[in-house]
């Protein structure tokens, strides 16, 4: 029964078994399920977090990445990544424990899904490469189009030239409205800046 109940729900305490035993009429201690537990091969561990995906997403990130298994480490060098993201200054630092293996740490039974929210926060644009970081910009108010675009003439190309991409190099970023706006694709084609083919379900997905 105990096996049985931390595989469908690993979050399950040694105080929740206690409590299920004895209403089955077994009355045991907690030290005594902890030491069943080990001797099963599990132990408590904190409970990952991970990115709140929906199965788009993932299905989208996994045809993205088996497209380009075989891509040289020269085309990655060449990549420019960027991304806006919101950063909480007061957050939920609270962990759950879990019984788990030794390599199950990301099974789904094991994770904690997260998504931003919390008190208050900073929007931040940055971008980076494999030569290293570029700049960072605080966007202040809501960003639209317009202000995208500027955000890019400010930090984009100095970001690249900071970086030393050289010639050929490739900016990221995903499918946002922003982004893809018809405005923002003439900008970067007037400033002859290639963008990396991303599949449109992996629009507002962010890294794991």
């Amino acid at each position: 029964m105990i096996m049985r109940t931390v595989r469908n729900q690993p979050r399950t305490t040694r105080e929740d078994l206690v409590n299920y035993l004895k209403a089955a009429g077994t009355i045991v201690t907690k030290k005594t399920i902890g030491n069943t537990l080990r001797r099963e091969g599990l132990k408590s561990c904190s409970a990952r977090k991970v990115p709140l995906l929906k199965k788009a997403h993932i299905h989208a990130r996994l045809k993205f990445a088996n497209e380009h298994l075989n891509d040289s480490e020269d085309n990655w060098v060449k990549v420019l990544w960027s991304d806006e993201t919101k950063m909480e200054l007061f957050g939920i630092n609270s962990t759950r424990r879990v019984w788990r293996r030794r390599n199950a740490a990301y099974d789904p039974k094991n994770t904690i899904p997260t998504v931003k929210h919390g008190g208050g926060n900073i929007m931040l644009w940055g971008c980076f490469s494999a030569k290293g970081t570029g700049q960072l910009h605080r966007i202040k108010g809501t960003m639209d189009g317009a202000m995208y675009r500027q955000i890019l003439g400010e930090n984009l190309l100095p970001s690249a030239r900071a970086l030393k991409m050289g010639r050929g190099w490739v900016f990221q970023h995903d499918n946002h409205p922003k982004h893809t706006a018809k405005a923002t694709k003439e900008w970067l084609k007037k400033k002859h800046i290639k963008v990396l083919d991303l599949h449109s379900s992996l629009a507002f997905c962010r890294p794991i």
